[in-house]
């Protein structure tokens, strides 16, 4: 059996999302809640729900719309933000 090849990051077009915008969507993909988001990186619901909407954003401008949670954690694994050991 081989092993897994990395995943060409360069093959996707990157959101250029800031420092603050990854460590939101990180948090977020680890947490079952929003509210968990809040208290964990000590911002508010509204702010949290603004970074998200940005980062839908972003995805979106670079063609890779990212509507759903599920779809955020595909766009997280592809750009090499996360691992599957990492969920």
């Amino acid at each position: 059996m081989t092993s897994p090849r990395p995943l060409d990051t360069h093959l996707y077009h990157h959101p250029g999302l800031s420092p603050r915008e990854v460590e939101v969507l990180l948090a977020w993909i680890k947490a079952d809640t929003k509210q968990q988001v809040t208290r964990a990186l000590y911002i508010s619901l509204g702010t949290v729900n603004t970074h998200l909407a940005r980062i839908r954003e972003k995805y979106e401008t670079a063609g890779r719309s990212a509507p759903t949670k599920a779809a955020l954690v595909a766009r997280a694994l592809q750009d090499g933000m996360i691992t599957l050991d990492d969920l």
